[in-house]
């Protein structure tokens, strides 16, 4: 007989697009760890003698307006797009689990103001709210990372909340107080790993959201700084050159494009995948 994870897995890999997404988010992964033995160009390293030059055998994605090799820039890219979607993720994930679990748990007034504090948050516009924060700070990943997270964590409670609250009636967990478990080890150890199929899903599709959010900051100037390499602010240097040099914001875009496109694909198959009813 096979296990829960067998199964899902047979699930998960027969649908093809999951599975395609899955296989190009595991590119990515290698590509941007074997970055620097996968190209022999360096991503901050100038060339004014190869300066805006179209793909060619030499260089694949052509070089910049500083004569640096594109290619080099993406993969390299890509390091810092993957960085910020999952500490982002995690920051939310750990954020909104925590508040989803106490609220769906307890319930009464507990529940009461953590849901309001949620609905608080909604009714901020969330990415202006990320614009006028960074605004006030130094530009710097560690800070879009961790406002990103701070700023995407209230959908996950209230998925979480709502599985948190049709758990807790359930016989294993009356069991579980009739042989005296505190309140804290059933949830942690009762009610989370029963909650988590809503947390994975929703996780994966945060990943994508925080990779389009750093993009259009970096795309506006106030995300990744120059020299280092991001997406968005590859895409912003080829703005300037789009009329000649359209290299510059195809390939960087296409990155962005697939990559967000497969952590949907991905997600929407783990949903599947965790449903067996959706079959």
């Amino acid at each position: 007989m096979s296990t829960p994870f067998q199964q899902f897995w047979q699930r998960f890999t027969g649908n093809k697009f999951a599975t395609a997404g899955l296989v190009v988010i595991v590119a990515l992964f290698v590509l941007s760890l074997a970055a620097s033995l996968l190209t022999p160009y360096q991503p901050d390293a100038i060339d004014a003698w190869h300066v805006l030059l179209p793909p060619s055998a030499e260089h694949w994605f052509g070089t910049d307006e500083l004569g640096r090799d594109v290619l080099t820039r993406v993969i390299f890219g890509a390091r810092v797009s993957l960085k910020v979607g999952f500490v982002a993720v995690g920051i939310a994930v750990l954020i909104g689990t925590v508040v989803g679990l106490f609220a769906g748990f307890y319930g009464g007034w507990i529940d009461t103001l953590l849901m309001r504090v949620v609905d608080i948050m909604l009714c901020f516009p969330t990415f202006f709210l990320i614009l006028a924060v960074i605004a006030m700070l130094e530009p710097s990943i560690w800070y879009i990372m961790i406002i990103i997270g701070l700023t995407g964590w209230m959908g996950v409670a209230r998925l979480v909340r709502a599985e948190v609250l049709s758990l807790k009636s359930r016989d294993f967990i009356l069991a579980a107080r009739v042989l005296g478990a505190s309140d804290l080890r059933i949830i942690f150890r009762h009610v989370l790993p029963n909650a988590l199929s809503p947390v994975l899903v929703s996780a994966t599709l945060g990943v994508a959201g925080a990779i389009l959010t750093e993009s259009a900051l970096s795309f506006l100037g106030i995300g990744v700084q120059p020299p280092t390499p991001s997406w968005g602010n590859i895409l912003t240097s080829g703005k300037d050159y789009i009329e000649f040099a359209w290299w510059l914001s195809l390939f960087p875009g296409v990155a962005i494009l697939v990559t967000v496109l497969s952590y949907n694909l991905v997600g929407e198959g783990i949903r599947d995948a965790l449903d067996p009813r959706r079959q």
